[in-house]
């Protein structure tokens, strides 16, 4: 019997009923911790961009994209607070000076550095 391309590159076959099914495993992969950015970058793969997700979850990359991901999105986010603390004069002594005013304009940089890391990063 003639092997077939699968078996002529050392893939092997269980036999179901009438039916020969490959034997198919994913790479190992190293272990990844993946945050917050990673895992709302699965689900908008997963939602959205089927096709991608797909090949990423197959070749076995989805992992190491997550945490690349998810690294990134977390340095920028970081950057650019920090940046826009300083533009806005969001310092120590406003925070000693008048708490409230402090918290609402952090909490304001932060909603648009999630909404600007969600474009570049999550969404792109």
């Amino acid at each position: 019997m003639m092997k077939s391309l699968f078996e002529q590159d050392g893939g092997t076959y269980s036999v179901v009923g009438d039916y020969r099914i490959p034997n198919l495993t994913v790479p190992e992969q190293p272990e990844y911790e993946i945050g917050v950015w990673g895992l709302r970058r699965l689900n908008y793969l997963k939602k959205h961009r089927r096709v991608l997700y797909t090949n990423l979850l197959t070749s076995g990359k989805l992992p190491e994209h997550l945490y690349e991901i998810d690294t990134a999105a977390f340095e920028r986010s970081e950057l650019i607070i920090r940046q826009m603390m300083a533009a806005e004069g969001v310092t120590e002594t406003l925070k000693a000076e008048n708490p409230m005013l402090w918290v609402q304009r952090v909490n304001n940089i932060r909603s648009s550095v999630d909404e600007i890391i969600r474009n570049e990063l999550i969404y792109g």
